[in-house]
């Protein structure tokens, strides 16, 4: 079968035209964090892509955490997001909503009212956090969650997921990478607990494990995806003696619940630590199924690395933001325009969807 970055594949219940994948990237266009017409002109615009995950929603008003994002935990946000999926499906296109809890890289001005900002532990984010009419500041220091939260918590990502496939979304993909609040429990930098959800490789495992057990209970494995970063450092992430272990441990465990595929994080073409190959293959062998590679590609690495087997489906991030037709420039050779880095998360429709 070919393996070409432009053959079709099946990803669970659904038929991708091609094997390239647009990233999840923060857009924070979404006033009142409720996404519209605007945000269904930008996915609709990149429908080319074989899947689009898209930026990160967030699945209750504790896990907003920026300026501007959406979530998917109001009937308002429901009908909002319906707009983009029948936009996006009107132009050929699939798409999975991805699931973001911000946790401590959060900040209090940014969440509705009554909103508390959560984490594993009281450790605060070390970096600031931008708040509209303020700038940059520093993060807010987390509530340590309690039990009941952390169920309450877990709850609502499944709501979440069940609430983007009435929203018309084809599947979710869960976010335990890049210094969220599932990769806040995963990590020893933020997880400082001695109870179930903390210490031994298992119990941090256990919060994502809960997530994704439960989420594919209620929408179906065939429909659920996880991006996990493995020796990432954003959001003040750091490794330690057991990173292997866990995410080994992680990979057979999501492999027993039968998720649609796992997407990993390496963002070393933007300067952060190289993810070792070793993990890289090791997590591929343990989970078995469909793999998303993801990193600063262009179409002769993707091409390269699905002949060599590394992966069946190759994510491209910013190359999509000012070339919508990425996919048809990538198969002609066409040059690719270049991103305005000034709008990638100011509001309206500049740097967003008026590129061609």
């Amino acid at each position: 079968m070919s393996q070409s970055l432009f053959s079709s594949f099946r990803l669970g219940r659904i038929e991708l035209a091609n094997r390239i994948v647009m990233a999840p990237m923060t857009r924070n266009r979404a006033i009142g964090n409720v996404p519209g017409d605007l945000e269904a002109t930008y996915y609709s615009q990149r429908a080319s892509a074989g899947l689009i995950v898209t930026e990160g929603v967030a699945p209750s008003p504790n896990g907003v955490g920026y300026a501007r994002i959406p979530g998917l935990y109001s009937e308002a946000q429901v009908a909002g997001w319906r707009k983009v999926t029948s936009a996006v499906h009107a132009a050929g296109g699939k798409l999975f909503a991805q699931l973001m809890h911000t946790g401590r890289a959060s900040h209090q001005a940014n969440l509705p009212a009554g909103a508390t900002v959560l984490a594993p532990s009281t450790v605060a984010l070390a970096e600031g956090i931008y708040v509209d009419g303020q700038g940059n500041v520093p993060a807010t220091q987390p509530v340590a969650m309690s039990e009941s939260q952390i169920e309450a918590t877990i709850g609502e990502y499944v709501a979440a997921a069940q609430n983007a496939i009435a929203a018309g979304f084809d599947g979710v993909e869960i976010h335990g990478a890049n210094g969220y609040l599932i990769d806040q429990f995963l990590n020893t930098a933020s997880n400082l607990r001695s109870d179930a959800w903390g210490g031994s490789v298992a119990g941090r495992s256990r919060f994502a494990l809960e997530i994704a057990r439960r989420t594919a209970q209620a929408i179906g494995a065939d429909r659920v995806g996880i991006r996990l970063s493995p020796y990432g450092a954003f959001n003040g992430m750091g490794t330690d003696a057991d990173t292997d272990a866990l995410y080994l441990h992680l990979a057979a465990e999501l492999a027993k619940l039968g998720l649609v595929y796992v997407h990993i994080v390496d963002h070393s073409p933007m300067g952060a630590p190289p993810v070792p190959q070793s993990i890289k293959d090791g997590i591929r062998a343990a989970f078995k199924g469909t793999y998303i590679l993801s990193g600063g590609y262009d179409a002769a690495r993707g091409e390269a690395d699905l002949q060599a087997g590394k992966g069946e489906l190759v994510a491209f991030g910013r190359p999509f933001i000012s070339n919508p037709t990425l996919v048809a420039k990538l198969q002609s050779g066409a040059e690719l325009a270049q991103p305005d880095f000034g709008t990638f998360y100011t509001p309206g429709a500049q740097g967003y969807s008026d590129y061609v």
